[in-house]
């Protein structure tokens, strides 16, 4: 598949991640009642937009080839991939830490969109 393809994927990932995380923080947040149904669509729009993340950020990188390497950029990127994995239990489990969450994920969007645009590190 062409680079571009994949980037899409990666994109459609990302929105979908946020979108989800952005949905149970701001309900937690407000104190929204309880719909099963909502929390099943969010929940599923976290693990489908993480996993587009992944195939769609891995095969970028397969098509840079060995030249665009696998830089502390990359580890860099992994690691806030797994922070926004983990970050699906903060709305249920602590409600209160939600205000938190709500500033933390476009710092986090931030600094994933700096590691693929700066290349930081050896192996970029």
């Amino acid at each position: 598949m062409p680079y571009e393809l994949y980037r899409l994927i990666h994109f459609a990932g990302i929105f979908l991640t946020f979108l989800a995380l952005g949905g149970l923080t701001l309900r937690a947040l407000t104190g929204g009642g309880d719909s099963p149904l909502a929390r099943k669509i969010a929940l599923a729009s976290h693990g489908f937009g993480l996993v587009l993340v992944l195939l769609g950020g891995f095969g970028m990188l397969a098509r840079l080839g060995p030249h665009g390497g696998f830089g502390t950029w990359v580890w860099i990127k992994l690691a806030v991939w797994l922070v926004l994995g983990a970050a699906i239990v903060v709305p249920k489990r602590f409600p209160k830490a939600s205000a938190l969450l709500w500033a933390l994920l476009p710092v986090l969007g931030l600094v994933a969109a700096w590691a693929a645009q700066a290349k930081p590190g050896p192996g970029s």
